[in-house]
């Protein structure tokens, strides 16, 4: 059976728990791995994942739609509008400062944030270079306001702050997660059959953005925002943004004015971010 390694490491607890392990703990640790891996697909072959017919069925069972933005979407609400709804409020949201910054999105807003963060650190551990890093930071912010396109969005959101290959990464992340790339072992994830459904063939936008990323000068950027998206979903690490403050202020074009208050042609976006509640 294959092993993965970076899958391996998170398995036992990171880098710092395998460095202390002797080698007949580390060979017990790759044995339970295995093992775990076995029952696992094991149990994945039993299971029915569902149909893209069968996933469009499901549209009118539900009380919220799939693509909403994390800042508009209630994650625990699956009733109707007509059902009662008691118990499922939304939190109210801290004030943000007058003039914010990004990292005070990621305290106020994408917080708690931590596939962002296990992204850029990831990303950074393996050498990538600090523009990368930065792509992985904020790949999924565009998430906040919308799921569907969510690379196209978050790219648009960062475009004025950032340089045009940081944006080319968040961007063509969203095609490439969907097309395997064996040089740097990235298969197609396992979860997109539950998601997208068993015979699910993405869209000829995304077929053709995956053929004009492929053949860009930057694909790899994008591939390693991909493939440091894959592995960055570990409930057991935690990674502050203060981690990331001197490539933020090396690459981040912070301006002066604010997120949301320096009239650049994005700034309704973080606005509407600073406040989801306004009711127009």
């Amino acid at each position: 059976m294959h092993v993965d390694r970076n899958d391996f490491i998170v398995n036992v607890g990171g880098e710092d728990a395998v460095a202390k392990m002797d080698h007949e703990a580390r060979a017990d640790a790759l044995e339970n791995y295995l093992s775990d891996k076995l029952d696992e697909a094991v149990t994945q072959k039993a299971k029915k994942y569902p149909t893209v017919a069968e996933l469009e069925a499901k549209i009118d069972t539900r009380g919220y739609r799939r693509g909403v933005g994390n800042l508009f979407l209630h994650a625990r609400s699956n009733k109707r509008p007509d059902e009662d709804t008691t118990g499922l409020t939304v939190k109210r949201l801290l004030k943000m400062p007058a003039e914010p910054t990004l990292a005070d999105f990621f305290n106020y807003r994408f917080a708690p944030a931590a596939h962002l963060l296990q992204s850029a650190r990831l990303a950074r551990k393996q050498g990538a270079s600090e523009e990368v890093v930065l792509a992985c930071l904020l790949h999924d912010a565009g998430v906040s306001l919308m799921r569907t396109e969510h690379g196209y969005w978050g790219a648009q959101l960062i475009e004025p702050y950032v340089s045009e290959r940081a944006a080319f990464a968040v961007r063509y992340h969203q095609a490439l997660r969907f097309f395997p790339d064996p040089s740097v072992n990235y298969e197609y994830p396992q979860n997109y059959l539950q998601t997208f459904g068993t015979d699910y063939v993405p869209s000829p936008h995304i077929q053709a953005a995956y053929e004009y990323a492929r053949n860009h000068k930057w694909y790899m950027d994008a591939r390693l925002v991909t493939l440091n998206d894959y592995y960055a979903f570990d409930p057991t690490v935690e990674v502050s943004i203060d981690e990331f403050e001197d490539i933020i202020g090396r690459h981040f074009k912070q301006p002066k004015e604010g997120l949301g208050v320096d009239h650049s042609p994005v700034s309704h976006m973080w606005r509407t971010m600073i406040n989801p509640d306004a009711p127009l």
